[in-house]
């Protein structure tokens, strides 16, 4: 097994298959690089090095106390870029990790990588404030921690569904919702916390790369008009394509569209750097 150290010692795990260009693929909250076995797949067969690794707390790296804000998150990407040597990387996050990779371009800067692909994104802003009227009010984020100390494993439970389409095999369902399970609860509610109180609006209007996003509009997660739609009207350089029909984990639902798309991006985005 692979791993890096961190800027404070702790142990993060990586894995890569395949050869050509690199993608560096960012795990949803709660879930490790295993989420990606299928895209990791497809992109090795059609020429690409595809490299994950699991963020602090989560999978096979260590469990700080510390750390899970993000501008650690970010830094340990970095590490991750910069102990590899990549360049010429394409960034693809899910849910909770364009904020990681936001946070990334704006304290890392973005030489290294060639574009961004945000997937369910969760940027801008969640939360409710006087200039975001239709974010997350505090009493619901509030309602949402109480209901994870209680009973996480349920609250998995009763949400995986809606992740997915009616069409998911229950064996697919079972898979993700045994990922979500793994992870220490004091890890979940902290990345939580990081994720939903976060402002990413002004950094987002920095962003020179070419960014795709990609997102459903029967997102119960991340809703489309507050998170991929506000994202598409800060950043200057930016394709939002919105599948219909599709859920969070529109990765898993709308596979074989979700990796034309994201080759089509990459091919012509190389055309114009």
């Amino acid at each position: 097994m692979a791993f890096i150290s961190a800027a404070d010692g702790t142990r993060l795990y990586w894995h890569e298959w395949g050869e050509g260009a690199p993608i560096l693929f960012l795990s949803s909250l709660g879930l490790a690089s295993q989420m990606w076995q299928y895209q990791m797949v497809a992109f090795a067969e059609r020429g690409f090095r595809c490299i994950c690794f699991d963020r602090r707390g989560h999978g096979r790296s260590d469990q700080p106390r510390h750390g899970y804000d993000c501008d650690t998150l970010a830094n340990d990407v970095a590490t991750l870029i910069e102990d590899l040597d990549l360049s010429g990387l394409t960034l693809v996050g899910h849910s909770m990790a364009s904020g990681e990779i936001v946070r990334y371009l704006s304290r890392h800067g973005d030489s290294r990588v060639a574009r961004v692909i945000l997937l369910g994104s969760t940027t801008p802003m969640l939360r409710q404030a006087e200039d975001n009227p239709n974010g997350m009010p505090a009493a619901q984020r509030d309602a949402l921690w109480a209901q994870w100390k209680r009973d996480y494993p349920r609250w998995v439970a009763e949400n995986t569904a809606p992740f997915f389409v009616p069409e998911t095999s229950p064996a697919l369902m079972g898979w993700l919702s045994n990922l979500l399970q793994q992870i220490p609860l004091p890890v979940a509610l902290a990345c939580n916390r990081a994720m939903v109180d976060e402002d990413f609006r002004r950094e987002m209007r920095e962003i020179e790369l070419p960014v795709l996003l990609i997102h459903g509009d029967r997102d119960r997660s991340a809703p489309l008009e507050i998170t991929a739609r506000a994202a598409a009207r800060l950043l200057p350089n930016c394709r939002l394509i919105v599948y219909e029909g599709a859920p969070h984990g529109l990765i898993y639902t709308h596979t074989e569209r979700l990796h034309e798309d994201m080759l089509k991006f990459i091919a012509e985005t190389e055309q114009t750097r």
